[in-house]
């Protein structure tokens, strides 16, 4: 499809109904029915709760030893090489300027900074940050979804489309969590195989990025709404699609227990040292934790005792290893306003001339969509163990990793309803190539 047809048809889907047919709408006033619209509504509705709410010390008071042992800090950092070292010595990048970066390390880590030459232009324990730096939030940040709320939501999408939405889990958890995956297929139920062209969208590796499970969820809501509307329908009867909106339920459920943020990125797992959490974006079996990761199991990028030792991340390999049909991959992070494409594990492009034209017309045409910058992984810094590094150089798959904006891990909820229209956008356009990506190139 040219790119003026497919943005002419999904500015209709997006229009201010968001519903294609009129029993969808009666059907949407009956009590308890999740749809695209009711949940936008509240998530505003809870926004301007939240400010209107009188001054609390939760979340944006935060506590506790797990913020007092961690820093936020600046250092100075000239190019992708000296961010890849910060990286290697524990520092977790979440900013990156001209010449310098920001983001977390645990106190351990930072004498290894001056050890190595490295120049911290500040620094202050994560506790101060949230207090000084994240004092504009709501009230409450109630309009997120947590575990319990984000799993009703997917179980009621199922329920409500039987013809054609399932549900599974990819497995367990360290703590006995599922990893609630929709599936909306119009032949094939729950993990039974299926011969049709495959798109995978999987949201919060990393627990503190909260925006990230979001937009797949709600995602998922738009697709059932749209079902019949026939742009929607023809993908819908011909992929094969599958949504994991909270790949790490146990690092999100630990970074809001205690009812205020802990910045918390990895998952649950308590390593030797009594630290918690092993990078789940650091954890696959791509040049595993060789570049732009730590060994140290404090660092917020500790790559793990071994590749896919987590549960989460063997969830993942026995997925995408049983389904050869899938074709494309999205793995939603937070926050750079990025579209970012392989390799990212290895400082350049992929070797395969084709596929590299591939990655880079999908990337500009979904940033495109979205607003955000399209780049080669790599760019930014070389990071080992990736999810869509892995996928690519094992499976073939088209993989991409979408940076969301916010500028902050904790931005509020006012901006979960502009993000999820805009990534709706792009995430529209990666089904309508999925059932052949080779064709962005003709």
């Amino acid at each position: 499809m040219k790119r003026y047809a497919f943005c002419l048809a999904l500015s209709f889907f997006l229009s201010a109904t968001g519903v294609s047919a009129a029993e969808q709408a009666e059907d949407s006033r009956k009590e308890g029915e999740v749809t695209f619209n009711r949940l936008l509504d509240k998530l505003t509705s809870d926004y301007e709760k939240g400010l209107q709410a009188p001054a609390q010390t939760s979340p944006a008071d935060p506590a506790g030893p797990d913020l007092e042992d961690r820093y936020w800090i600046t250092a100075k950092a000239a190019d992708k090489y000296e961010r890849t070292k910060l990286l290697e010595a524990g520092l977790s990048i979440e900013e990156i300027r001209p010449d310098s970066v920001s983001g977390v390390i645990h106190k351990n880590s930072l004498p290894l900074l001056s050890e190595k030459g490295f120049v911290v232009e500040s620094r202050k324990t994560l506790a101060q940050y949230v207090r000084e730096d994240m004092k504009d939030f709501p009230a409450a940040d109630s309009a997120y979804s947590n575990y319990r709320e984000s799993a009703d939501i997917l179980k009621n999408l199922a329920a409500k489309n039987q013809d054609i939405a399932s549900l599974f889990s990819l497995g367990k958890t360290i703590e006995g969590r599922e990893m609630w995956t929709l599936r909306i297929n119009t032949s094939a139920k729950g993990e039974t195989p299926s011969a049709k062209p495959g798109a995978f969208y999987v949201g919060t590796h990393h627990a503190r990025e909260h925006l990230a499970t979001e937009v797949p969820l709600l995602f998922a809501v738009w697709l059932m709404d749209n079902r019949n509307a026939p742009e929607i329908k023809k993908y819908i009867d011909t992929l094969d699609i599958y949504i994991t909106p909270m790949l790490n339920p146990d690092g999100v459920e630990y970074d809001i227990s205690t009812g205020k943020y802990r910045m918390h990125r990895k998952n649950a797992r308590t390593n030797a040292d009594k630290t918690v959490g092993v990078d789940l974006n650091r954890n696959y079996d791509s040049w595993w934790c060789t570049a732009g990761s730590s060994s140290y199991p404090g660092s917020d990028t500790y790559c793990g005792t071994a590749p896919f030792s987590e549960p989460e991340t063997q969830a993942v390999k026995k997925f995408v290893e049983a389904r050869k049909n899938l074709k494309t991959l999205m793995s939603y992070h937070s926050f750079s306003n990025l579209i970012l494409y392989p390799w990212g594990g290895k400082d350049g492009p992929v070797e395969n001339e084709r596929d590299r034209r591939v990655f880079a017309k999908m990337g500009g045409e979904m940033a495109a969509l979205t607003g955000y910058t399209p780049e080669l992984s790599s760019d930014l810094y070389v990071a080992t163990g990736d999810t869509c590094d892995w996928a690519y150089a094992t499976s073939g798959i088209f993989a991409f990793t979408t940076e969301l904006e916010g500028g902050s891990f904790y931005p509020g909820s006012g901006i979960i309803a502009g993000s999820v229209r805009k990534n709706v956008k792009a995430a529209v356009y990666m089904l309508s190539v999925s059932g052949d990506p080779y064709r962005v190139l003709n």
